[in-house]
């Protein structure tokens, strides 16, 4: 009796502490790989959806201090924030929606955890994966999405721009491309 009250203050006392937790010194995208893995031999095979064809990929690049990354498995591929170096996250209630302003754009993610990396935000961006995406489409998909997300939206100015081959191309020395009043 004794031993079970000691084990429940101790219980208490790592759930208090644990109100958040560390960032990673170094790229976790070696521990998400393992992670899926393990998910996917464990959990995943046998769903009617799973593309056994399909590698599991991680990209991950700091980006303000926190581990941006792509995640391609078998059944979705997905964007993914870990803590950076240095970052304390505050622990979250698991499917809490955050959104995030990336270069590319706003995103939604959702709060959720694996066992050996804990919590991360994940924005799922397709699931399941299209069963005619080869291998190599896909760990392309990865390289490209992470790019994605760090690259400037595109936006047209104020003004307009005529983006007509006729202007483009019958532009005389001197006349702004952009210039639309014709």
């Amino acid at each position: 009796m004794a031993q079970f009250i000691v084990n429940e203050a101790v219980n208490e006392a790592a759930q208090e502490l644990a109100q958040e937790f560390a960032g990673f010194a170094t790229n976790p995208a070696p521990l998400l790989v393992a992670q899926y893995e393990r998910i996917a031999r464990e959990e995943m095979q046998a769903l009617p959806f799973y593309h056994p064809d399909m590698p599991i990929a991680v990209e991950c690049v700091l980006f303000e201090d926190q581990w941006l990354g792509c995640v391609l498995t078998p059944w979705m591929l997905s964007v993914v924030v870990l803590p950076g170096p240095d970052q304390l996250w505050p622990v979250r209630s698991s499917s809490e929606r955050l959104a995030l302003q990336l270069p590319c754009g706003n995103m939604t993610f959702m709060v959720g955890a694996l066992s050996e990396t804990g919590q991360l935000l994940a924005c799922s961006l397709m699931s399941p994966i299209d069963p005619h995406l080869g291998a190599d489409e896909g760990r392309a998909l990865v390289s490209s999405t992470l790019k994605m997300l760090l690259s400037l939206p595109v936006q047209q100015g104020e003004g307009g721009v005529n983006l007509s081959r006729r202007r483009l191309f019958s532009g005389r020395r001197g006349d702004p491309v952009g210039d639309t009043q014709r």
